[in-house]
């Protein structure tokens, strides 16, 4: 399990991609699209080994809260229309581990990786 955790983390790791879809792009700012509508904003990507993955500010959606996203997830990026397009739904993203304000520890990470790896909450019924 560990590794499909770390895969989640992985541009192209799970989504078979291959690449960094951003592109070396900072999509800070940009917004976010899940399979069935507008999250928010990007406040923050991350690109540390085996640890990519994007800081979504949700603003009033789910009442200002912030949700990591594994670059997993990631299925393409829009520089033109400055969007990001996400392969879950706004209940998953919605329903996802909590993010505080600090930065992700392995345990924090594990427990997103977990949610949204395969056969996790955030993974079903795609």
């Amino acid at each position: 399990m560990a590794e499909e955790i770390i895969e989640m983390w992985i541009f192209g790791g799970s989504t078979g991609i291959g690449a960094d879809p951003t592109q070396g792009i900072d999509v800070t700012g940009f917004a976010v699209e899940a399979l069935d509508g507008s999250i928010g904003k990007i406040d923050d990507a991350t690109y540390e080994e085996n640890a990519h993955g994007l800081v979504v500010d949700t603003g009033p959606w789910i009442f200002g809260k912030k949700v990591v996203l594994p670059a997993g997830v990631i299925e393409r990026v829009d520089a033109d229309e400055e969007k990001v397009y996400v392969s879950r739904t706004k209940d998953q993203i919605k329903d996802s581990p909590k993010f505080g304000e600090t930065e992700l520890d392995p345990d924090a990470r594990g427990e997103i990786g977990d949610y949204y790896g395969p056969g996790g909450a955030g993974s079903r019924g795609r």
